[in-house]
């Protein structure tokens, strides 16, 4: 399961991971060294743009091995972006305390084949979550223009589109408001004169269960539980 997991990051990011290796190649061997006062400043901001593949891992619920209405749920993997701030505290030369609030806008979206009549239908869980992580950075030395990093932490999200409060049935799954998780990524950050470009892959898994469980819910009695999964592609912009 996890090698297919990292089958998909790369998948996702294969053409941005080509163009970056593309454009350091591009990078003279000799550059003059830019921003060279920046790594003494005890803190720093910047901007997030991002892409990000999502979708919910799913365990069915002992309903669905009882029932032969629903023979197939499945999660759907969709695109999605994401905007975001950041800021970096600078602890000393290999590690830094950083945190990247963003606001992703992406579905998660359930697949379902039914018997009863035959149709596959597909459920839309609309999602737009203010994301706050929290994550150490840990850095390689600089060489020329180019430092490597990676990065670990946790990560609370609150969905601004949840559906667990609505009233309406029978055709609903509902989503808990709240969700945390932890992330682990990598990057790198290319000096340019007044700014520091740095593409970024990450991924994240919610620990908790966001099934709000009603078994008067016909698309939802045939589900456990529902944790979180993110794919994201970013580019930071930092000064």
């Amino acid at each position: 399961m996890q090698n297919a997991y990292f089958r998909d990051l790369f998948r996702l990011l294969r053409h941005p991971l080509t163009l970056a290796v593309f454009f350091l190649a591009a990078l003279p061997a000799k550059a003059q060294l830019n921003m060279e006062e920046h790594d003494g400043k005890p803190y720093y901001f910047g901007i997030t743009l991002a892409v990000n593949q999502s979708h919910l891992r799913l365990t069915h619920s002992d309903i669905f091995l009882k029932q032969d209405s629903i023979m197939v749920a499945e999660p759907l993997k969709t695109i999605g972006f994401n905007v975001g701030l950041l800021a970096n505290l600078r602890f000393n030369h290999r590690f830094d305390l950083r945190f990247n609030p963003q606001l992703f806008f992406a579905n998660k979206n359930l697949s379902y084949k039914e018997n009863y009549p035959e149709r596959t239908t597909e459920k839309k869980v609309e999602s737009i979550t203010a994301s706050f992580p929290l994550q150490i950075k840990f850095k390689s030395d600089r060489i020329g223009n180019l430092r490597v990093y990676t990065i670990a932490g946790m990560k609370l999200d609150y969905d601004l589109a949840s559906n667990k409060g609505l009233r309406r049935a029978e055709d609903l799954v509902k989503i808990n408001k709240t969700a945390y998780g932890y992330e682990v990524g990598a990057g790198f950050e290319i000096y340019f004169p007044s700014f520091i470009f740095t593409p970024e892959f990450k991924i994240s898994n919610g620990l908790n269960d966001v099934h709000v469980k009603d078994p008067n819910l016909r698309y939802s009695r045939v589900l456990d539980q529902l944790n979180t999964r993110t794919i994201v592609f970013s580019i930071h912009l930092q000064g």
